[in-house]
């Protein structure tokens, strides 16, 4: 298939139904720069929520089906990639069903529950015919891309310290979901091979250290806790991390932090200055030098990257948010998967798929291992203990 960049191309989603949490959020950023339509789905388990899912969506009745399987065989040869957006435990045999036929993916993180999974997808993934994105939105904030580029560029000065949080109370006071009050799903409160926090959580902070950072942890050291009424289950964990160079960093997660709705927070140290990004008010980024000066930048002028069209639908003053964020990922991904149909290469800064998510599975399984062991792991401790 040839197609010229403005092309719209087709999604088939597996789950993402009208009672999911993430469905409608990937359909309208899917939708909002006119890069992909939805044309398929098995959007939920339930016949009623699927059909109701394409009506609301405007996905011809001919095109949804009961059973995930079957829409795979009957759509392959008429969509560009499936998005997986059921619960994480279901995503493998997906995957491994997707890779089988050589059909593009787009996959909700995390891409599955934990390392020995990940090699169960790497034994039958090529990426020369492969293509496999994972959806970590929140890189595709304009600030913290901003943020990106003035580290490449020094502004900051040499590293030395990263620290990302992200605590909610969902296990404390549940969100509503599609209007209706939720309790968390069945399969967020038991824990697999590293523990659900850090699948539905985690994931974003490791992802936003290597991509501001561009380098992994090397060591951790962990503190896993229970605080909610739901027994036997991880729910605040805490992470002090050491990097290459010398650079030093930490993340906290949680479930049962009242107070916070998604308190995701970002501070990056260097010896010339600091940045410090907060989800709640995104348009800003805060940065503070060593001669005293302070500064807020947004994306009225004083960005060098951030200013750019793609990141200003509207003008300042007019705040940007969670879908637009996720609306640049899936149009970063949108290029990507042309240049994949059409044969090819183009390594985008934006778009990440299995490496990233094994550094990232395995970065949990070592904080786990030093909960266990109670003293700092390498994660190259994990290759002789496997």
């Amino acid at each position: 298939m040839m197609n010229n960049g403005n092309q719209k191309l087709k999604l088939a989603f597996i789950g993402g139904g009208n009672n999911s949490a993430v469905g409608y959020v990937h359909f309208a950023a899917s939708q909002l720069d006119n890069k992909f339509i939805v044309v398929a789905g098995a959007f939920s388990r339930t016949l009623e929520e699927n059909m109701s899912t394409a009506a609301r969506w405007g996905v011809d009745a001919h095109h949804v089906y009961n059973d995930w399987r079957q829409l795979i065989e009957s759509e392959k040869e008429n969509v560009d990639a499936f998005v997986i957006l059921t619960p994480t435990p279901h995503h493998l045999e997906v995957i491994e069903a997707l890779l089988n036929s050589d059909i593009p993916i787009i996959c909700e993180k995390a891409l599955v529950t934990g390392p020995s999974e990940i090699n169960k997808i790497a034994a039958n993934y090529n990426k020369a015919k492969h293509f496999l994105a994972v959806t970590y939105n929140y890189s595709g904030y304009a600030m913290v891309r901003e943020l990106k580029h003035l580290i490449k560029k020094n502004v900051l000065g040499t590293i030395q310290k990263i620290h990302l949080e992200m605590p909610q109370e969902g296990f404390r006071r549940p969100p509503d979901i599609a209007g209706k009050p939720s309790t968390p799903q069945a399969w967020r409160l038991q824990d697999f091979e590293v523990p659900t926090i850090c699948l539905d959580l985690g994931v974003h902070l490791h992802h936003l250290s290597t991509y501001l950072l561009e380098i992994e942890p090397i060591e951790t050291i962990a503190q896993f806790t229970n605080h909610s009424q739901y027994p036997n289950l991880i729910d605040d964990a805490f992470m002090l991390l050491n990097y290459p160079n010398n650079i030093k960093g930490s993340m906290w997660m949680s479930k049962t932090a009242i107070g916070h709705r998604n308190g995701l927070k970002v501070r990056v140290y260097g010896d010339k200055g600091s940045a410090y990004w907060i989800q709640l008010n995104p348009d800003e980024l805060e940065l503070n030098y060593n001669d005293g000066r302070r500064e807020i930048i947004d994306r009225a002028g004083q960005c060098e990257y951030a200013n750019q069209f793609r990141y200003n639908r509207m003008k300042p003053g007019h705040p940007t948010g969670f879908v637009e964020a996720f609306s640049n990922l899936y149009t970063d991904i949108h290029s990507e998967l042309v240049h994949f149909l059409n044969h090819s290469t183009n390594d985008s800064n934006y778009v990440f798929g299995l490496e990233q998510a094994k550094d990232c599975l395995n970065l949990f399984k070592a904080a786990q291992k030093s909960v266990e062991l109670q003293r700092w792991v390498k994660l190259d401790e994990l290759s002789g203990s496997e």
